[in-house]
């Protein structure tokens, strides 16, 4: 067993608010619980200040739609809504057996990529698998050390390769896991446990021989610490080398509609492109988070626009951390990007990070239904 691990970064929003908010990651929002008592492509799927990760459901007025305003104080839990569809995992749901059962399954090789990591069970089985001959390598964020050094510290010890991330990057926000050099899962969910309750996430397993060689291609240099270039293969989204350019482009193609979970809404550029969308007739709704009215005038400047804004800000209950971008729902152009790029600067330019798009009907499906869900749960920005 571990001591008691130390609420960090991503986990800081809930617990600090927006009074440590400095040297903006883009990454994820400090989590006001987190200080509390712990508490194809074949496809599996699921500010200078710090803005970390989040975004959570909650329901002020108890209408469909939410009230007015910019505060929202009371919460509930998450919508009902399938865990799994076709290669779609939405968390809270489902859990995080699939990881879990990837790794034990593992016959030659594990590699996970983890900006946070506190999760006993990941742990136990990584190390179970080295035991077994599996060569098994980790890379954890080096600026997350309070909140990664005791995962760090159990894996080195139980033959696991453990190494920290390159401070070439801001953050190594990336979230994957990748065995036998076959399969990849691309979450926009930390190995935190202590969050997996109530906590909006989405998982993707991926198959595509040419998406695992390039991720796996990006592990090894980034585990060396050695640069290197990303490969797209068929349709991975990298940053800090492309992920701004590549959604913009899913956004400024969208006709009909844009379907967007976002914790955080700091990037400028991004905002434009929805405000521009709205103005050409495009449906855009956001499901946000908005702890102490941190985006209070992103928001403003996007309804104004005609973009609808469900958002969330309690500092308990349910949390969306997903980042998601569907566009064109129910259309043959339909794609959506998943992973862990969020709406800041530092986030799609200076980090590492990693998703996809997809078009995949039965993905695009379920995100449709739980963002739906999810929309009518929160408060509407008016």
């Amino acid at each position: 067993m571990h001591a008691p691990r130390v609420a960090g970064s991503c986990t800081g929003k809930r617990a600090a608010g927006q009074a440590a908010r400095a040297a903006t990651k883009g990454p994820p929002v400090f989590r006001p619980s987190a200080l509390a008592p712990a508490r194809p492509v074949a496809v599996v799927l699921a500010a200078a200040s710090l803005l970390l990760t989040g975004c959570k459901i909650e329901n002020a007025s108890g209408s469909a739609d939410g009230g007015s305003g910019p505060s929202a104080t009371s919460s509930q839990g998450p919508a009902a809504g399938p865990s799994r569809s076709g290669p779609l995992i939405t968390e809270p749901a489902a859990g995080f057996s699939p990881v879990y059962q990837m790794i034990r399954h593992a016959r030659r090789s594990v590699d996970v990529t983890m900006y946070e990591f506190a999760d006993t069970t990941a742990e136990h089985a990584l190390a179970a698998a080295a035991r077994r001959g599996v060569r098994v390598r980790v890379l954890l964020d080096q600026r997350e050390k309070h909140v990664n050094s005791a995962t760090f510290s159990y894996l080195a010890a139980h033959r696991v390769r453990v190494a920290w991330s390159s401070t070439r990057f801001r953050y190594t926000h990336q979230k994957t896991v990748v065995t036998d050099d076959s399969r990849a899962i691309i979450m926009t969910a930390n190995l935190t446990s202590r969050y997996y309750a109530d906590t909006r996430d989405f998982l993707v397993v991926d198959d595509s021989p040419a998406d695992v060689s390039a991720i796996e291609k990006v592990f090894s240099a980034d585990f060396a610490g050695r640069p290197v270039r990303p490969g797209d293969g068929r349709d991975l989204v990298w940053s800090p080398t492309g992920s701004q350019r590549q959604l913009l482009a899913l956004i400024s193609g969208a006709r009909h509609s844009l379907r967007i979970y976002s914790e955080e809404m700091a990037d400028t550029t991004v905002d434009d492109a929805l405000i521009s969308a709205a103005r050409r007739g495009v449906r855009v709704r956001v499901c946000a988070e908005n702890i102490d009215g941190a985006y209070d005038s992103a928001f403003t400047r996007l309804t104004s626009a005609g973009v609808r804004i469900s958002y969330f800000s309690s500092s308990h209950g349910f949390y969306i951390h997903g980042k998601v971008i569907e566009a064109d729902y129910g259309t043959r152009r339909a794609r959506a990007f998943i992973g862990s790029e969020n709406f800041s600067s530092t986030s799609l330019n200076d980090n590492r990070e990693l998703g996809l798009i997809t078009s995949n009907h039965k993905v695009l499906s379920s995100l449709a239904r739980t963002f739906a869900a999810d929309f009518r749960a929160g408060k509407r920005w008016q």
